[in-house]
């Protein structure tokens, strides 16, 4: 064989995977058809949204907040193209450094389409058209996502676009509509309602992001109301039309009665689907199910005992990059013959806003229907003396602790820094931590981290101490 491994796809799963896959001593190959490294996180994903998230909130705090801190700015001004940028570079480099590690580590990269032509070879296709064959012991399959879309819906990326091209923008939209509530909508609608754009949300569910906690979900949307996003809940998109200049959307609540949305720009952020196509899983006998992904073993194999797959084209999980690293990690040391574990409960999933939303372990709602008997506690940002220095005054955070045993069960926030602090609330669920440990740790003052401990008090024993 050519190769120990050969990994397909170098997203944040793929070259993670790769770089442990080398560092355990197996000769690593690495497949991928773009001539950037990096997938879609790095290329148009993480990276670039929330190097534009940045920009869009230094302009946003200039414009409505530094008057408060006796910064007085005149004639403010957006350089939209130079914005887009800055944010191109941010990506350059990040993928530059990717590039780099695959050197350092002696990893072998092949830049072309990868296929099956049977378990053990992988036919790599060029840009040219050129074939070549590669074969390895074994292989992880790590292609990731697309964004998704609906039937109806004609993507013509003018218009109608995807959060691939809502990355790319040269002016502000005068009205962006925004199908669908979640994460990258969400991001992505507050990135450019930040520099002036009207926002409109529409979303089938009857609360934006609704996989996260309900108290969360709620904070959030009074926040981003203060943005004047206009939140459509419980809305049925039926059609979707590019007028040439405007774009109009129609919808129906859930008493049948339909809207008309026109704006100039509609994202259309309804999730994102595996990207299996052209692998040739037909060859090695690999099937997907019906959300279009691969079936894995708990270690993570598939039905074909050589072959891997990793990140979102499995259904285990969220589809998060960090995700996909841990299980990169995962099948490099269970190839290597070591004994890895992954925690799927404590996998944090982050929503970059402003304030950051961060949640990790079970939701209220997901203890109500385990029939968990359980104690929460909470405590408002606003509360705290950091907060109030800076200005960042909404939000909360919410611990969930066993009625019992007070083991921690779940840390949920929506404040400053929180996508940093929720790494605090995932050391402490790893060690099995009870809130009152969170509790009598020391927290230095003044920072937004004394929130969970506050609301760790609350939880322990029905108070805080500055609430």
């Amino acid at each position: 064989m050519d190769f120990d491994v050969v990994i397909i796809g170098s997203g944040p799963g793929g070259y993670v995977c790769a770089i442990r896959c080398a560092q355990v001593g197996l000769k690593t190959a690495i497949v991928e058809k773009y001539n950037a490294l990096g997938g879609t996180c790095l290329n148009v994903g993480c990276i670039p949204s929330k190097a534009l998230l940045d920009s869009s909130e230094h302009f946003h705090n200039a414009k409505e907040n530094f008057k408060e801190h006796g910064i007085d700015l005149r004639n403010l001004s957006i350089d939209l193209p130079k914005m887009i940028q800055r944010k191109r570079d941010v990506v350059s480099k990040t993928v530059d450094g990717v590039a780099f590690l695959m050197k350092k580590n002696k990893i072998q990269v092949f830049t072309g389409k990868g296929s099956f032509k049977d378990k053990n070879t992988v036919v790599v296709e060029g840009s040219d058209g050129k074939k070549q064959e590669v074969t390895t012991k074994n292989v992880i399959i790590a292609t990731g996502s697309k964004p998704a879309s609906l039937p109806f819906i004609k993507l013509d990326k003018e218009r109608v676009i995807t959060s691939t091209e809502a990355l790319e923008l040269q002016e502000v939209p005068k009205h962006l509509i925004v199908i669908g509530g979640g994460y990258i909508g969400l991001e992505l609608g507050s990135v450019y309602a930040r520099l002036g754009a009207k926002v409109t949300v529409v979303e089938y569910m009857e609360r934006i992001a609704p996989l996260i906690d309900e108290t969360l979900s709620k904070e959030l949307t009074k926040v981003l109301k203060k943005l004047d996003f206009d939140i459509k809940l419980k809305h049925k998109v039926t059609s979707v039309e590019n007028k040439g200049k405007e774009v109009i959307v129609k919808a129906e609540d859930s008493n049948g009665k339909e809207i008309e949305v026109k704006g100039d720009i509609c994202l259309v952020s309804v999730g994102r689907r595996p990207y299996t196509e052209g692998l040739g899983l037909e060859n090695i006998g690999i099937e997907v199910n019906k959300q279009g992904k691969i079936e894995v073993d708990d270690h993570l194999r598939t039905k074909v005992d050589n072959i891997y797959a990793i990140g979102d084209v499995i259904d285990k999980g969220p589809m998060l990059a960090h995700k996909a690293e841990e299980e990169g990690v995962y099948v490099a040391e269970t190839i290597a013959g070591q004994k890895p574990h992954i925690n799927y409960l404590l996998i944090p999933s982050v929503i970059y806003t402003w304030p950051e939303v961060a949640s990790v372990g079970y939701t209220e709602e997901q203890l109500k229907e385990k029939g968990k008997k359980y104690k929460v506690g909470s405590f408002p940002f606003r509360a705290l003396g950091r907060a109030r220095a800076s200005m960042d005054l909404d939000g909360l955070v919410k611990v969930l602790a066993d009625e019992a045993t007070d083991e921690v069960l779940g840390i949920h926030m929506i404040g400053p820094r929180a996508a940093d602090m929720i790494a605090e609330a995932v050391v402490a669920m790893e060690y099995r931590a009870s809130a009152e440990d969170i509790a009598r740790m020391s927290h230095a003052h003044p920072t937004f981290t004394e929130a969970i401990k506050e609301a760790s008090l609350a939880a322990t024993e029905g108070r805080a101490l500055h609430a």
